[in-house]
């Protein structure tokens, strides 16, 4: 087989295709995310704690008091933007909220969906009912 016909058969294994789905998926699923910690817990979490923004929250090194982070980044300033640090904390945590929940309802519809199988599948002889037709078979 030459180059392209094996890079084609590698393409179109199960393995490649299903995470291609998971990542555009995966992608998908993080725009959402984004859209309710940034547009609906974020807020809260801004009303509850006085309206503190915590991206603006930093800490700048050359001793120099500026009265926001653009002004001590337009000056140069080294400085180190603790705020971001805790908000990307808060967005994990949520984010990981997020996830959890999904993966919870997940494998709660996947045991529904077990359950039924086995409760469809007809119940087959015991171990008993069996032992005792071997005994009968090999009386005859």
């Amino acid at each position: 087989m030459g180059f392209f016909s094996d890079f084609k058969a590698s393409l179109m294994k199960g393995d490649v295709l299903s995470l291609a789905t998971a990542v555009v998926i995966g992608a998908a699923f993080g725009k959402i995310v984004s859209s309710a910690v940034d547009d609906v817990i974020m807020p809260i979490v801004g009303l509850i704690t006085g309206g503190i923004d915590f991206t603006q929250k930093f800490i700048t090194l050359d001793g120099n008091s500026y009265a926001d982070l653009a002004a001590a980044q337009t000056a140069g300033a080294a400085v180190i933007t603790y705020g971001n640090l805790v908000q990307a904390t808060i967005n994990f945590v949520i984010i990981a909220f997020f996830v959890f929940v999904i993966l919870r309802a997940a494998e709660k519809a996947r045991k529904k969906e077990e359950v039924a199988i086995v409760a469809a599948a007809p119940a087959g002889p015991t171990q008993e009912e069996l032992l005792i037709q071997i005994r009968d078979l090999l009386k005859k």
